[in-house]
């Protein structure tokens, strides 16, 4: 019986795992994380103004993984010996005939200070001090809103998330009645925020900006925060509360592994899915570096096209057969604003931009419940 890993239990992890299941009901298939839990991510948008709870979004995956028929092992991977053959972790070595590193990135924290900013996409922690951050803000004060990429590998950033926590922090403190004792403030070096998700989106996002009053500050390196301040090539500006995405990179034991690294420190991959140059090896979601238009995005859709991709081909490589299933690049997303929503569609071929409406908002929570109904069986 051929044996599978797949490291990661995220997005692009729990796909494979489905895929390689419908395509060889034998396949011995082990899963390496650090929890046997999903976090659904997309879903921290909503903790600071408490429309989830972190127990909404935190998916038990043991049943999943007893109805798949697959082996969990707890732990952090740490290396691959035996040309990948061998995944080892802080807790036990696990031996495979095929891998799928689906392990997700690393948010790159090398700014002086970033300890004053909260990153919400590290998880529901984080998303939770946010929260509690906003709940002790009663006279009203500065937050601080911003995002920054990997100079070195253009798609290894998150802006998305970061214009749907401003916009919907936004909307939920007006319905409150207490938007004017707040200032909102947006930074980012790119001087069109927001560019990957094409130009009518970048049109669309700085005039919804300027119409809730958002200050804005485009265009300057970031060079350090400080406790209350952001400080910039360009300007410094003082703020109660900043929450910053930085750029990704690959994770940590990417650079011991042997395996190839773009120079953004992320696993290259080919049009496939397949690291370069290696056998039986396959990479999907964000631990990845991709062929493709340079507005390929990280986000969840994504990552599940590669790793059907990943999947597929891993197990046609195993039957001495060439990989031949690619991943369609097409970015689909809801910028949320807590009850409204705008959709944003992107292919090599076309591109759209719906305005906001409240259809959207719901659709977009429709989708989450679709989507974890499996895990929650």
């Amino acid at each position: 019986m051929s044996k599978i890993t797949v490291i990661g239990a995220g997005f692009a992890a729990l796909t494979a795992v489905q895929k390689l299941r419908k395509l060889d009901a034998g396949l011995h298939i082990d899963l390496i994380a650090p929890k046997p839990e999903f976090v659904y991510l997309p879903g921290l948008i909503w903790i600071p103004t408490g429309l989830r709870k972190g127990s909404d979004l935190s998916i038990s995956l043991e049943n999943f993984f007893r109805r798949l028929n697959v082996d969990f092992h707890a732990g952090r991977v740490t290396g691959l010996e035996q040309n990948g053959r061998v995944v080892v972790t802080d807790n036990g070595k696990v031996e495979n005939d095929g891998l799928i590193i689906a392990s997700g990135g690393r948010f790159i924290k090398k700014l002086p200070g970033i300890e004053h900013a909260i990153t919400p996409c590290e998880g529901i922690p984080a998303a939770e001090k946010i929260r509690e951050r906003l709940a002790a803000m009663k006279d009203g004060g500065t937050i601080a809103f911003g995002f920054s990429g990997n100079p070195k590998e253009p798609s290894a950033m998150r802006g998305g998330p970061m214009f749907e926590f401003l916009f919907g922090i936004d909307r939920w403190l007006r319905k409150q009645g207490r938007r004017d004792a707040f200032e909102l403030v947006f930074f980012t070096p790119a001087e069109k925020p927001g560019q990957r998700l094409g130009e009518k989106a970048v049109s669309g996002i700085l005039s919804t900006m300027e119409k809730r009053n958002v200050t804005t500050y485009l265009g300057h390196k970031i060079k350090a925060f400080e406790a209350g301040r952001v400080i910039t090539e360009g300007a410094e500006f003082a703020a109660d509360l900043i929450i910053f995405m930085p750029g990704m990179t690959g994770n940590k034991w990417f650079a011991e592994s042997g395996l190839p690294l773009s120079e953004g420190g992320m696993l290259k991959a080919n049009r496939f899915c397949q690291v370069e140059g290696q056998e039986r090896i396959y990479v999907a979601g964000d631990s990845g570096s991709y062929p493709g238009p340079g507005w390929l995005p990280k986000q969840a859709h994504m990552a599940d096209l590669q790793a059907a991709a990943a999947a597929s081909n891993l197990l046609a490589e195993m039957k001495g057969e060439p990989p031949s299933a690619t991943f369609r690049a097409e970015l689909v997303c809801i910028i949320d604003s807590y009850d409204t929503g705008m959709m944003v569609y992107r292919t090599e071929k076309r591109s759209l931009v719906t305005p906001a409406f409240s259809g959207l908002h719901w659709a977009k929570r429709f989708f989450e419940w679709h989507y974890l109904r499996e895990y929650r069986k």
